[in-house]
Parts: C-alpha cells; sequence; structure tokens
C-alpha cells in the first residue's frame, strides 16, 4: 500500500527528533548516525525537508565530531549548517571555536563576529570573541619577543 506523499516529510522530523535525543543524553556516536541518516535522507529523493532541520542536523553532527575531537569534519559540518542556512550564528560561534582551539585567531573572530552581528545578545560569542582578542595579542607579543630573541643571538 503506497503512503499518503506527505508521510515522508512527517516522519523526517521524528528521525531528526530521534538523532536530537540521543544527542541530549550523551550519546553521540548514535546521535552522529542518526544526523547522518537524517542528513542523506534529505539528499535523497528530492527531499522537503526544512532549510532549518537540515541546517541543525548538520550543526548537531558537527558537535558530535566536535566531541569526538574529529575538528576538521566538524568544521565542515558547520560550514554546510551556514551554507543553507546563513542566518544561523549557531554554526558559525561553534566553526569559530574550533579555529580558535586550532589558532587560527583572525578566522575565529570572523565568525565569531559574524555570529554576533546576527545575534547580538549571544553571550557565549561576546566572551569568546574577547579571549580570542586576548590570545591573538598574546600570541603576537610572543612572537615579537622569540623574534628580537632570535635576532639578537644572530647578532653575535
Amino acid at each position: 500500500m503506497a503512503e499518503p506523499p506527505d508521510r515522508e516529510s512527517r516522519e523526517r522530523p521524528v528521525a531528526l527528533a530521534l538523532a536530537q535525543a540521543r544527542f541530549a543524553r550523551g550519546e553521540f556516536a548514535e546521535a552522529q548516525a542518526l544526523y547522518s541518516a537524517f542528513i542523506g535522507q534529505c539528499a535523497s529523493r528530492g527531499s522537503k525537508c526544512s532549510p532549518e532541520d537540515l541546517a541543525i542536523a548538520y550543526n548537531n553532527r558537527g558537535q558530535t565530531k566536535y566531541f569526538s575531537v574529529d575538528f576538521y569534519e566538524a568544521m565542515d559540518d558547520y560550514t554546510s549548517a551556514i551554507e543553507i542556512m546563513p542566518n544561523f550564528e549557531v554554526p558559525y560561534y561553534n566553526r569559530g571555536l574550533i579555529r580558535y582551539r586550532l589558532g587560527y585567531f583572525d578566522e575565529a573572530l570572523e565568525d565569531f563576529k559574524k555570529a554576533l552581528d546576527l545575534n547580538p545578545e549571544f553571550q557565549d560569542a561576546v566572551l569568546s570573541f574577547k579571549q580570542t582578542i586576548l590570545d591573538k595579542e598574546e600570541k603576537q607579543r610572543r612572537n615579537a619577543e622569540k623574534s628580537t630573541e632570535t635576532f639578537n643571538l644572530l647578532k653575535f
């Protein structure tokens, strides 16, 4: 028996809800598999997934990868979420956190700034933006000191 055409679209949010429930329980491997299945369903058969649901799935799958220290794969998922829904501030923030951890301060600042442009009340982004500025300045100061030390060693 054929299902009504809208049944598939009703089931997709259920699949997303299942993934989110696993995520909330800290079952990240299971959640990642469910997010991947949801994303795959959305990509197949001319799906009618909402951009919001798909962006959330990519963002949250990125979080599972972040927790597994798969930083570059997580950034790919955050970028996919951004491409699908450019006004979704959370993946900018999440990608910024990884860029910060990897020492890509300029790129992290861009992401935090974009998150704040979209949501000026995003307090975690405010704090991360400020900390990134401080750490970038500290890194520049240390690099300048090392350069001076190296130069002084070469003079003698």
